[in-house]
């Protein structure tokens, strides 16, 4: 049994959740989200060349994380595709981040699902650790001036009318 006064408990406690309120702040922090300037970033695509973040300043960017493993995504590719196919002659660019370890994975799945979009490869997951990404699949839109605007994660059917709207007010801008 305690023989600490109830006072210092109670103290105690708000302490611990003032730390605990600090420590989620701080991992939220690090988080991708709306309004903050989305970070920079190079991977190689399937294809084969680099592909700069920067360098789609002046369009609207969908970045798509995905993984060979996550069902959702594979669901949500289908309307990637289509929302890829409708807006990309309006300046609009979709890039799928593929985080699998071996990219023959993601070049075998993105074939069998018709993927027309470009694909880069995060194998040793630095963006997807850059854009503080736990959830799959995770999209990040991005407008002209490279500035995040939207962040969904996971995957339920239907997100695609959201993110067809979202794509046509950042293409309005």
């Amino acid at each position: 049994m305690s023989t600490a006064h109830p006072f210092f408990h109670r103290r105690a406690a708000r302490v611990l959740f003032a730390l605990a309120l600090a420590l989620c702040a701080t991992f939220e922090s690090g988080a991708v989200a709306p309004a903050t300037s989305a970070p920079d970033f190079t991977l190689r695509t399937m294809d084969g060349p680099n592909l700069r973040l920067q360098e789609q300043r002046g369009r609207v960017v969908l970045v798509n994380f995905w993984a060979t493993w996550c069902g959702p995504c594979r669901q949500e590719m289908p309307q990637m595709n289509r929302l890829y196919e409708k807006y990309r002659a309006s300046g609009f660019v979709l890039l799928g981040v593929n985080v699998d370890e071996d990219p023959r994975n993601a070049a075998s799945v993105a074939s069998k699902l018709g993927v027309k979009f470009p694909v880069l490869l995060d194998t040793d997951k630095k963006v997807s650790r850059l854009y503080d990404l736990a959830t799959m699949p995770s999209t990040v839109l991005i407008d002209r001036d490279g500035r995040v605007r939207y962040v969904h994660r996971g995957y339920t059917s239907g997100v695609e009318e959201q993110y067809d709207r979202q794509i046509r007010e950042l293409l309005k801008e």
